[in-house]
């Protein structure tokens, strides 16, 4: 089957935050974490069938649901669950503020990589915690844990770690022996961690594989709590449906505890929509991946011509990540690509200043032109 995501689909002045951002200038925006291209047809279909239904009440999980994350999981990661470590939440955000509430409010202490996607420095402060942050080490080609940096940073009153796999906002994939590492740290001094997984259907290096952190030992297992969604691979943020998958039943009792007040029901079409995204997609989901890989490689090709820009090879999710600090743009470099016509996310808000991140998760075309409004901006400083 053939799926066109070269189709341009006018999102200007609807709904869409993304393209509300900038409305009424010429900037294509390229900053929020969501496509340009309409969900799979099974998807559609299941909403479709959903509403043709006509009653919208309060939804519950199905057997149907389990049994299409459960699979899925098994298939790609080899990973069996108990439907029972699954809690329902309404969004990555919403978990994140949640489990900031877990460590103890008088001398709790949250410890984070950075750069990171933005609510992971601001939920710790929201749940009146102490984040300490540890940056990664960037090398040539990505970026990768200071494990001694990680072990210096951990304090008598540090009791959880947050971290993203796939990373966002770098790509990367980290692999079994670094994640063995992390869990060694981990494991020693007695930390919980959250693993942000997301991005877990956007590995677009065919020779990269996700590797839930949870599987690396049944004694980190205990330990861990993993967010997923079709959100992301699927294009299905909007609904505002995700799961945390907690494999120790007091762990799990914690979390639900500190979710109270803040985690409501979910959303009534998320449910058969991951069926359908989870079951009933893996074409769509493969040609996906197929044209990512082809943005992915135009944005990298472009990049590589542009003095004083560097981007770390991108292993899996849409957001391109570049260092823009050794180029003319200035000490605001989003105003200044704005002024040029492109509207990126600013490094600032993941801890990195002079960085942007790039979604190239669009046609071909409007991405084209959004790096030549980037090349133009960057060679009209030299």
């Amino acid at each position: 089957m053939q799926f066109d995501f070269d189709e341009m689909i006018d999102r200007r002045g609807g709904d869409s935050y993304k393209w509300n951002i900038h409305a009424g200038r010429d900037v294509i925006p390229m900053p929020v974490a969501d496509m340009d291209f309409k969900a799979p047809p099974a998807v559609l279909a299941a909403i479709q069938k959903r509403v043709e239904h006509g009653v919208f009440g309060y939804a519950q999980h199905t057997s149907e649901v389990f049994d299409a994350i459960g699979n899925r999981l098994v298939t790609d990661y080899g990973w069996e669950i108990d439907p029972e470590w699954i809690v329902w939440l309404p969004g990555l955000e919403v978990g994140l503020n949640v489990v900031s509430r877990l460590p103890d409010a008088s001398r709790g202490r949250i410890l984070c990589p950075t750069p990171i996607y933005p609510p992971f420095l601001s939920a710790p402060r929201n749940a009146g915690r102490t984040l300490d942050t540890v940056p990664l080490v960037r090398n040539t080609t990505g970026y990768g844990f200071d494990y001694a940096a990680f072990e210096a940073a951990i304090t008598p009153e540090t009791e959880l770690m947050l971290m993203a796999n796939p990373h966002n906002p770098s790509g990367r994939v980290m692999s079994r022996a670094e994640l063995e590492g992390m869990a060694d740290l981990c494991l020693k001094h007695d930390l919980i961690v959250c693993s942000d997984e997301i991005h877990c259907g956007l590995v677009l290096d065919e020779d990269k594989q996700h590797i839930p952190f949870a599987t690396v030992s049944p004694e980190i297992a205990a330990r861990t709590i993993t967010f997923m969604s079709p959100s992301k691979t699927y294009n299905l943020a909007g609904l505002m449906w995700a799961y945390a998958i907690i494999p120790d039943a007091g762990l799990r009792r914690r979390f639900k505890r500190a979710g109270r007040g803040i985690v409501t029901e979910l959303n009534v079409f998320g449910f058969p929509a991951c069926v359908a995204a989870y079951r009933d997609s893996g074409d769509w989901h493969a040609a996906l991946l197929d044209y990512l890989r082809a943005n992915r490689d135009l944005v990298e090709s472009t990049v590589a011509e542009l003095p004083g820009v560097w981007m770390p090879h991108l292993e899996a999710t849409y957001l391109a990540w570049l260092d823009v600090s050794g180029t003319n743009l200035g000490e605001d470099p989003v105003a200044a690509l704005e002024a040029a016509g492109i509207g990126l996310s600013d490094g600032r808000f993941f801890g990195s200043p002079g960085y942007v991140r790039l979604n190239f998760a669009c046609p071909r075309s409007v991405l084209s032109e959004g790096l030549q409004r980037l090349k133009a901006a960057v060679l009209s400083r030299i």
